[in-house]
């Protein structure tokens, strides 16, 4: 990357420095207003939830209430909780009456991947299982075979998925991975529950996925830096969030082995992993939104990808391809700031 990477550090909200699960007070505002926040480790990910407010109790109480709904996302949809819907989905190919939070996640996995043409679909979990399989431990270190990917993605269809009469079924070794949709609807439901209870300027942070309501007490938006992929700590530019969502999608913090640099995020039309492009960074109206169509243009590429974008209506995304160029959808620059901005 060129002089466009900036080093944000501290003027950045999303990387302020925090102690896990104690309630962080900031400086006081304009009219009386002081940040609260709190940080936690929860779905396997750091999640954040900062308020302004005038009363620590308060503040308390209702960033409690936010993480209570996100643990109970957690609980519903984490793939390693036994009990989780997700795991019984998974294990027995079936829920009866299932929670309709999980029911909804599904339906709306349904809708990305009609909006991505099958780009984006959750039943992928069987090809990431096969991956990852080969390099763990043990594994033979090397790529499965094109006749087992080609096996496996027989399993791989997002219409198979059944969510009639409040149960949910799927066909024999089907299974699905919700990490490209979990973590932003869960984000949403913390925003509403702090809307609920009255806060107005707030946001909730997990693991880069974030939603935005109104902004700091002195008028200002709040800035959310996107992180450069070859440099940690420094960041390629940074975006005004102010009533949305920013979540991206990337190959460049998760691996299935450090030394097999394979990525997290595979291709359902051909089972290998999605090249071509480093991140994607949506900016949507809710985190759902963002969250799960980062990952779609992940998947899509920067052509398909940009052209999907286009015709959907409230949603921008930035791409960093491969050899480090930045391809913009049409209206992201609305919401990038610029150097004086950002340091003023």
């Amino acid at each position: 990357m060129n002089s466009k990477y900036k080093t944000l550090f501290a003027l950045l909200l999303v990387i302020s420095i925090l102690v896990s699960g104690c309630l962080q007070p900031g400086s006081e505002e304009n009219g009386g207003l002081q940040e609260f926040q709190q940080t936690k480790s929860i779905m396997d990910t750091t999640v954040t939830v900062a308020v302004y407010t005038s009363n620590e109790s308060e503040a308390s109480r209702v960033i409690d209430d936010a993480f209570d709904e996100i643990y109970r996302v957690d609980d519903l949809m984490s793939p390693s909780k036994e009990e989780s819907q997700l795991n019984i989905l998974n294990t027995r190919g079936e829920v009866g009456n299932a929670d309709p939070a999980f029911i909804y996640v599904l339906d709306q996995s349904k809708y990305y991947s009609e909006k991505s043409g099958g780009d984006f679909d959750i039943t992928i979990q069987p090809v990431l299982d096969l991956w990852r399989s080969k390099f763990l431990p043990g594994g033979p270190q090397e790529p499965p075979t094109g006749e087992e990917l080609n096996e496996t993605l027989k399993l791989v269809n997002y219409s198979e998925i059944n969510t009639e009469d409040g149960n949910v079924s799927l066909k024999p070794g089907m299974k699905v991975a919700l990490g490209g949709i979990a973590k932003g609807y869960s984000v949403d439901r913390a925003i509403e529950s702090l809307k609920e209870n009255g806060i107005e300027n707030a946001f909730v942070n997990a693991g880069g996925d974030g939603r935005y309501i109104g902004q700091k007490p002195d008028g200002t938006p709040w800035m959310v830096g996107l992180q450069n992929p070859d440099r940690t700590g420094q960041y390629v530019t940074a975006v005004e969030a102010r009533d949305t969502a920013v979540a991206t999608s990337g190959n460049y913090e998760r691996y299935f082995n450090e030394s097999a640099r394979v990525s997290h995020i595979s291709d359902p039309r051909t089972g290998y992993p999605s090249e071509g492009i480093i991140s994607s960074t949506v900016i949507a109206r809710t985190a759902i939104d963002a969250d799960a169509f980062a990952t779609a243009v992940f998947v899509m590429g920067e052509e398909e990808g940009l052209e999907m974008i286009e015709g959907l209506e409230g949603i921008e995304c930035l791409i960093i391809t491969e050899d480090r160029r930045l391809v913009y959808s049409s209206g992201f620059k609305e919401y990038e700031l610029n150097e004086s901005e950002i340091s003023g």
